[in-house]
């Protein structure tokens, strides 16, 4: 006859189950909670790190059979998830409540950043996680378009700017507070002032991620944003071409240089599928990006192809992932959401020690 079930048995059992991204246990993860036992069926709540894990069902897999194994008959599982920070710097005054600052950087312009940077913001909640999207392209907003967003912020209770919302991801912009198609002129302490502004005076509350759209280029954008916040990554996008790998190196120095994390490199505009004859056309070549990650030892976050979804997505404001019937860039868009916020986990959990043993 199988013995008794008891707490010890359990946890052991799921010490034996390891988060695949992570390669540590869920007991000493933290990730175990709310264990109820009762006779053979057993609840528990497993805490991931992230909402947009892209293993949960691998996880759960293995959870089950682990349970099996010791003899219970009835499993029942609630799902949790708690971000944790990656960066290991201390918590900056001016986000208090945001874990993770991820920037969305280009070389050069019109290689798809900020349709990264939108897309990005708005499959991470989709997700189920807190999100804000800030626009730190001053002199060329175009985050409100992407995002189908009209009007101007107003004043909060504690007298911070309130962003607008929606899609789930709170945002704020310069466009908001200039009229339309009235021209940004300013010189770079102006824009690294506004970028600030945007860090201290908006009422950003309590935030999982925070993608900050930055302008192409090295200039004083992005060192503001270095100097200002812990940076927990980096997304670098690019093109296939080479033109655009040769800048994205120089965005890579950079980076390098102010000692800000890079989670990885995506390619853009990676080729055109005709939805009429199914042929593949590489417009801007192929490869470029995935070569550039495996010779600077950087991560690879994907390939997003050519889709004329995305273009007529942005005209209208509804980013490609938000769509009712998501084409191939929407799929991989929220594929390059989920292994963000992998890569945000890994980073996390290497600045912590386990959190739990079993006795």
């Amino acid at each position: 006859m199988t013995a008794a079930l008891t707490e010890r048995s359990v946890n052991e059992a799921l010490s034996n189950v390891q988060e695949p991204e992570l390669g540590r246990d869920i007991i000493s993860l933290g990730m175990v909670k709310d264990l109820v036992i009762d006779d053979r069926a057993v609840s528990l709540t497993i805490e991931l790190t992230t909402p947009a894990c892209p293993l949960k069902d691998e996880i759960e897999t293995n959870v089950r059979a682990a349970l099996v194994d010791i003899g219970t008959e009835s499993i029942a599982i609630t799902w949790g998830a708690m971000v944790r920070r990656a960066s290991a710097a201390t918590p900056e005054a001016l986000l208090p409540g945001v874990k993770n600052v991820i920037a969305v950087v280009s070389g050069k312009g019109g290689v798809g950043k900020t349709t990264v940077s939108v897309n990005l913001a708005v499959a991470l909640a989709q997700a189920g996680a807190s999100v804000g999207l800030l626009d730190a392209d001053i002199t060329g907003p175009n985050v409100p378009l992407m995002m189908g967003l009209e009007g101007q912020p107003v004043a909060s209770a504690s007298n911070k700017i309130t962003p607008l919302e929606r899609y789930g991801v709170k945002t704020i912009s310069i466009q908001f507070f200039v009229p339309e198609g009235q021209p940004i002129v300013w010189r770079g302490p102006l824009v690294g002032g506004a970028i600030q502004q945007f860090l201290r005076d908006v009422e950003w509350g309590e935030l999982d991620y925070l993608v900050i759209d930055l302008p192409p280029g090295t200039s004083d954008a992005q060192l503001t944003l270095a100097q200002a916040v812990p940076i927990s990554g980096a997304v670098l996008v690019t093109t296939p071409q080479e033109v655009s790998l040769l800048d994205v190196q120089k965005a890579h120095a950079m980076l390098t240089r102010m000692n800000v994390p890079v989670t990885g490199i995506v390619e853009n505009m990676a080729g055109f599928v005709c939805s009429h004859c199914g042929e593949l056309t590489e417009i801007f070549g192929r490869g470029g990006g995935e070569r550039y990650a495996r010779e600077h030892d950087i991560g690879f976050l994907g390939s997003i192809p050519l889709d004329v979804t995305v273009r007529q997505g942005a005209d209208v404001g509804i980013p490609v992932v938000a769509q009712r019937e998501p084409g191939p860039a929407a799929v991989a868009l929220t594929t390059l959401a989920r292994t963000v916020a992998a890569r945000m986990s890994v980073a996390a959990v290497r600045n912590e020690a386990p959190v739990l043993s079993i006795s």
